[in-house]
């Protein structure tokens, strides 16, 4: 799989912003969120999420319809569509 590619927008001591650009095929990597977090979405899509013990589920995107998440959440985000996904991840630091 495709590494999906961030670029760091905005980086200071409140909060931290990156674009994430999933390509078809591409993937974030597992990863655990270190601190609370708000995704808005550039564009809709459905994004494929695997859970640590290998549970896929679906997340359905729209654009614009911003969604918010505690620290501590561990999962891999997969791109298996045939359109990019792009969105903003909006990290809150303590």
């Amino acid at each position: 799989m495709l590494s999906a590619k961030s670029d760091v927008q905005v980086d200071t001591a409140e909060v931290r912003v990156t674009e994430w650009r999933l390509a078809p095929g591409s993937a974030t990597g597992h990863h655990t969120h270190e601190m609370d977090y708000v995704i808005v979405p550039i564009t809709a899509g459905e994004m494929t999420i695997v859970a640590p013990n290998g549970e896929r589920s679906k997340a359905q995107l729209g654009a614009g319809k911003s969604y918010f998440r505690k620290a501590g959440v561990q999962h891999d985000v997969l791109n298996e569509t045939a359109s990019e996904i792009v969105f903003l991840e909006v990290e809150l630091k303590p």
